[in-house]
């Protein structure tokens, strides 16, 4: 036991995971899915489960369906106030009750957030948790069954935190940018081109990286998808793994259609001691940080690199007084593969760290249950570093398009002297200063392709989406023309800097890249 630890230390005790996957006639309403989390969370402390209603601190991660756009017009019941249908549903009365913004980040902030709640004074045992329900949802709707016990009667709005922004702008949503399916491949392509790799070769790599994810999925009794696939199976076109935008099949994109929950139990040194929760189970969080990117894709430097990620790693790292070197347990937010690829890049680790990248298997893998798998992967890095005393676990995760960053550097080890996390505006000054180009909103005139993906339906190829540079070097977002053999060239040879012509959309709303 560290000498100078302070009693107002923070320190997470317990940790819970479930995955639904019963006959979904029966699968459990949002509210039971958080509070199977909550209860798992208390048993891995060791506790009662009535020590819940002590909570004085409730922060829910925010559910898909009550993120903007169509799934908040599911006709469907609702918990207007998660934080509060949870706090009565355990019989807590929390002085402090939040639901987050959308954003994949939302798990590790509110955990920093909460934490440093705790070495403030602030508050004295706290409660993390979110569920995601698109499985039983979707479902649900298609066999025409009904939501009861879905919603209640408290209609006060939460308290949120975090960053409420849309993702996009008005302009960048109407041609497509809003979907993460069709942005993370733009950084992708990005990738590729920087790196002067040929389009089979790249296929090749993007396979080599998440076979190992799979394979770490097929051992985890919570994934979603526990099935290891070789390299060549996750990245060839066909009937199951059909293309969803260039270059991504299915087996390389993030699965939200789940039912899971997970939830982290969290207090200060005074009142672990004083429930008695064994110290073999204490977890520090050494080290966190957050802030954003340049908010709007279009406004980033470049489309393959994240300051953001860079530089919360940077303070993270130094408010634990460790290294990278020091890592021993990582798990790197894996939505696609590009954001796998500049968060490796950002923090300096090697592609094939001998370490492994996920303790989860994934988002495509595990599952992508909405914003809250960050949850997930610190509920796992908790276990696994109870089982290696003194070793250091990190964890990132991402909200938006490489948008929103936050990281967590834990350990079994105890912090020692003041727990003090700084303020995420003196990162974000830094970011929010960077120069970028210029956006033409209604570029005309000869352009050339920065990157690009295809978007596909069902049936086949359905749109191109080009990001350029017109004449003046201003950047812009475009339609290709619709046709296949356009689309299809798209795919069959590199398309980043091709030159061609921008002009309006017929449409009156988006632009038109015609490649040369």
């Amino acid at each position: 036991m560290g000498v100078n630890m302070r009693d107002d230390t923070p320190v997470l005790i317990g940790a819970g995971q479930f995955t639904y996957r019963g006959e979904i006639e029966n699968s459990p309403s949002p509210l039971e899915l958080l509070k199977i989390a909550a209860d798992r969370a208390v048993g891995d402390a060791g506790l009662l489960g009535s020590v819940l209603a002590e909570l004085d601190a409730v922060a829910v991660i925010a559910f898909s369906i009550d993120a903007p756009g169509g799934l908040s017009k599911l006709p469907l019941p609702r918990l207007v106030n998660p934080p509060a249908s949870l706090a009565r549903g355990l019989g807590a009365q929390p002085a402090w009750s939040v639901y987050t913004e959308t954003g994949g980040n939302s798990p590790q902030q509110a955990v920093n957030v909460v934490c440093e709640r705790i070495s403030k004074g602030q508050s004295e045992l706290a409660l993390v948790t979110g569920a995601e329900f698109l499985g039983s949802l979707t479902k649900r709707l298609k066999a025409g069954l009904g939501f009861g016990g879905w919603g209640d009667d408290i209609t006060d709005p939460p308290v949120r935190i975090g960053d409420p922004r849309p993702g996009v702008t008005p302009q960048e949503a109407a041609h497509g940018l809003g979907y993460p399916v069709n942005t993370y491949p733009l950084f992708e392509n990005a990738l590729r081109a920087r790196d002067g790799r040929s389009l089979h070769d790249h296929q090749a790599r993007l396979g080599a990286l998440f076979s190992p994810f799979s394979k770490m999925a097929a051992a985890n009794p919570n994934a979603w998808f526990p099935v290891e696939r070789s390299p060549e199976e996750l990245v060839s076109v066909t009937d199951r793994n059909r293309m969803i935008s260039f270059p991504y099949p299915k087996y390389l994109n993030a699965i939200m259609e789940v039912d899971q929950s997970a939830a982290v139990l969290i207090c200060s040194v005074r009142k672990a001691r004083e429930l008695g929760v064994s110290e073999d189970k204490w977890i520090y969080l050494h080290g966190c940080a957050d802030a954003a990117d340049l908010w709007h894709p279009m406004d980033r430097q470049d489309f393959y690199s994240s300051p953001s990620i860079r530089l919360t790693g940077e303070r993270a790292f130094q408010m634990a007084g460790v290294g990278l070197a020091d890592i021993d347990i990582i798990d790197l937010y894996s939505c696609f593969p590009s954001a796998v690829q500049v968060a490796a890049q950002e923090l300096g680790l090697a592609l094939d760290d001998p370490r492994g990248l996920t303790v989860t298997g994934g988002l495509p893998y595990f599952g992508g249950p909405g914003n809250n798998y960050a949850l997930h992967s610190i509920a796992e890095m908790m276990t696994r570093l109870r089982a290696r005393p003194g070793a250091y676990g990190l964890c990132t995760a991402n909200g938006w398009f490489l948008t929103k960053q936050s990281i967590g550097i834990y350990s079994t080890k105890p912090v020692e002297g003041d727990w003090i996390r700084e303020a995420p505006l003196m990162i974000q000054e830094r970011i929010d200063a960077l120069p970028h180009p210029e956006i033409v909103e209604r570029p005309t005139g000869p352009a050339v392709i920065e990157t690009y993906t295809v978007v596909h339906a069902r049936e086949g190829v359905r749109m191109g989406i080009v990001i350029g540079r017109d004449g003046a070097g201003r950047r812009f977002v475009a339609h290709t023309p619709e046709d296949a053999e356009t689309l299809l060239n798209l795919e069959a040879r590199e398309g980043v800097g091709r030159t061609g012509t921008v002009g309006p959309h017929p449409d009156g709303v988006r632009n038109l890249f015609i490649p040369d």
